[in-house]
């Protein structure tokens, strides 16, 4: 299902990707040394169950997990990279924790990620490969607009992580996003431009590259959701909501200044 939303609709989305952002940001602030993923988990539910928004997650039971989700956040740490479900951790300095959050508030969704390193002493490689993952959403979000197509936002995300040293997985990427969290098209971190679905003013898109130091192979965590490397080696995902325009693309969940 592609769904392309009218201008009442797009306020809405407005409205939910502010607060996601909102969310996040806050949550980022309180995420310090000692903290339990599950206090953040809880620290979310409560922030949107307070706008009137629902969670996309707490009930989800797709496929490629053993759902329900159970959770209103994930968490991933480190390794893990997608799909981290809270649990009895407590973060430590140098930890670096993605945060990957989709609600639903007044009948339109909005998701967004953000990856930073827990403390006062982030590893250089940890910070560059979260500058990538970013780099490469802004890459992605510069080639949409009316009248591009999949292929171009894919191509321009890929060609970002592969110049700065990254194989790219493609089983897991973007999406179309409106009344529901997953909705067509699919948009991968890596393809060929001029392919694919052709955008139209309305559409909302998310976003999201992801990447791992040092392969592009995922294992499945012994609780049936997280995503891990399959090396062990460290991760990082960023994503942003964004509606397709006449003149290119507004990003729904910018945090504000």
């Amino acid at each position: 299902m592609i769904e392309i939303l009218n201008a009442t609709e797009l306020e809405r989305a407005r409205g939910t990707g502010a607060l996601v952002a909102d969310i996040l940001q806050a949550l980022r602030a309180r995420a310090t040394v000692g903290t339990n993923l599950l206090d953040i988990d809880q620290w979310a539910r409560t922030m949107m169950l307070e706008a009137g928004a629902q969670s996309c997650y707490v009930d989800y039971e797709p496929s490629f997990g053993r759902g329900p989700f159970g959770h209103y956040i994930c968490t991933s740490v480190n390794d893990a990279v997608l799909h981290g479900l809270p649990h009895d951790y407590a973060l430590a300095g140098g930890d670096l924790l993605s945060l990957d959050l989709a609600v639903s508030l007044r009948g339109v969704v909005a998701d967004s990620a953000i990856s930073f390193v827990v403390g006062d002493a982030p590893a250089a490689e940890d910070l560059a490969m979260i500058d990538a993952t970013e780099r490469a959403l802004q890459a992605g979000i510069d080639a949409a607009g009316p009248d591009a197509r999949v292929g171009d936002l894919s191509h321009a995300i890929g060609q970002v992580l592969t110049e700065a040293g990254f194989r790219v997985n493609t089983q897991f990427g973007g999406h179309g996003v409106g009344s529901t969290m997953h909705q067509d098209p699919h948009i991968s971190n890596s393809g060929r431009p001029g392919r694919g679905y052709r955008l139209r003013p309305g559409l909302l898109l998310a976003i999201e590259p992801w990447v791992m130091a040092d392969t592009d192979e995922l294992v499945t965590d012994a609780d049936g959701w997280t995503l891990r490397s399959a090396t062990g080696s460290r991760t990082a995902h960023s994503e942003h909501t964004i509606a397709v325009t006449h003149d290119g693309a507004e990003i729904l969940t910018l945090p504000r200044a």
